[in-house]
């Protein structure tokens, strides 16, 4: 499921900007359905222009009945009254989707281990020193086994001692949910690290809930900025 809200805070109808011969948003839909790992793909969206812009080129989308404070809200009304087990959230700001990754994402859930994954979530390396202070990139630390421990718009961890060089991962933005946990996240109310750092996923951890992040290479550029555009418009036609 697809998330797809047309009133960005940082940059306004960013699904809807052309990159190449497509926009953002068809870009992503495409290309998460390429992947063949989804019986079926879906954009949720709060917007008429996205809802066309998907089904009349032959795409599945679902208007929300209500307005919601985050994607993972959105796709879980959609989601409700689905027949489904797990469920995987990409972002509609992220147009180089492929294979590879979702394909590690679905298999944490797999075997006697992966019946205790509840949530999932990807992340990259991150080596760039204007990346890692960027607050638009939001840096995720984890425990021995993989686990979040926490998410932050800040650098974590805090580089005190020069002779370690820690590693720095980016958070992408795409999740796979058991559906009783995502149902669960959104009974709840936004939490108080959440709010102070328009984190989502932080709800998860503080309700005891950690993530299993799966490191993959390079996922592309999420559009947040129309400078990320530009990148992305970069890495289209290279």
């Amino acid at each position: 499921m697809i998330p797809a809200r047309y009133a960005a805070t940082r940059f306004p109808a960013k699904l809807m900007q052309q990159l190449g011969p497509k926009t953002v948003i068809r870009h992503t839909y495409d290309n998460t359905v390429a992947t063949g790992l989804f019986d079926e793909v879906v954009v949720v969206t709060d917007s008429p222009i996205i809802f066309d812009e998907i089904t009349s080129h032959g795409g599945r989308a679902v208007m929300s009945q209500r307005p919601h404070e985050s994607g993972s809200d959105r796709i879980a009304e959609a989601a409700a009254d689905m027949d489904v087990e797990i469920i995987v959230n990409v972002q509609g700001d992220e147009p180089f989707v492929r294979r590879q990754p979702l394909e590690q994402l679905l298999q944490v859930f797999e075997g006697e281990a992966g019946q205790q994954v509840q949530v999932a979530s990807l992340m990259q390396v991150l080596t760039d020193a204007a990346s890692i202070a960027d607050p638009n990139y939001v840096k995720v630390a984890v425990d021995l086994q993989m686990n979040s421990l926490l998410f932050s718009r800040s650098p974590i961890p805090y580089h005190r001692d020069q002779s370690i060089a820690p590693v720095y991962y980016e958070h992408i933005g795409v999740y796979a949910f058991r559906k009783q946990a995502l149902l669960n996240f959104t009974s709840w109310p936004m939490t108080p690290l959440e709010a102070a750092e328009k984190v989502e996923c932080l709800r998860y951890l503080e309700h005891g809930i950690p993530l299993k992040m799966v490191v993959v290479d390079y996922m592309g550029v999420e559009i947040d900025t129309p400078e990320d555009l530009e990148k992305a418009s970069r890495l289209l036609s290279s």
